[in-house]
């Protein structure tokens, strides 16, 4: 299983931007996809999560102004940033739990990081 982020980049404080993490591979169920970050000198942090079920929880300093989604169909998940600040400038990794297709346990995996930069 691979997941592959994308939608990264510089914009403006106010500005808004969209992640995606699009998963691949032997894949039966998609229990959960996240969202973690990581700021440079600082721990990796929770923003978002996403259940099977539709359930969501966020970080309490993006709620409001973040939503996760997925769309199953795809196997892809979201992250609809708006409203960013400079403090939101951070690495963006996507996880997710994932049983294969060839059955076991959930297995977690990550995919690798896009940039988000909050500057004017």
């Amino acid at each position: 299983v691979q997941l592959q982020a994308s939608g990264g980049g510089l914009v403006q404080p106010g500005g808004s931007l969209r992640l995606s993490c699009a998963a691949s591979g032997s894949i039966f169920i998609i229990n959960s996809m996240g969202w973690y970050r990581q700021a440079p000198g600082k721990k990796r942090e929770l923003v978002a999560r996403i259940l099977g079920n539709g359930a969501t929880n966020y970080a309490d300093s993006v709620k409001g102004r973040f939503t996760i989604s997925r769309d199953n169909a795809k196997n892809t998940g979201y992250l609809h940033m708006n409203s960013l600040k400079s403090e939101d400038t951070a690495d963006y990794f996507c996880n997710a739990w994932v049983l294969s297709s060839s059955g076991g346990f959930p297995l977690e995996y990550w995919g690798q990081g896009t940039q988000v930069t909050v500057s004017s």
